[in-house]
């Protein structure tokens, strides 16, 4: 399992796969060096690691939603 650094930790899904995109970005652009591509590699490994557990944990929110006959939302009990 990819250990998530703490200044990770606190980006928003969206910021998370701002970076993510920037550093896959770099890496095809083939224009960084290879200690760079590396530490871009694994930072990106970490923020994709992130954006999962962010989605599993929307997924687990979503699959507590009930929605009754009329209509109405409900929490699952």
């Amino acid at each position: 399992m990819t250990q998530i650094p703490e200044d990770i930790k606190k980006l928003s899904f969206e910021k998370a796969m701002e970076e993510l995109s920037d550093i896959v970005d770099n890496l095809e652009s083939g224009n960084i060096d290879l200690e760079k591509s590396i530490e871009n590699y694994t930072r990106g490994s970490q923020l994709r690691a992130h954006c999962q557990k962010k989605l599993d944990d929307a997924v687990l929110k979503l699959e507590e939603i009930k929605i009754l006959p009329d209509g109405k939302v409900s929490k699952k009990k």
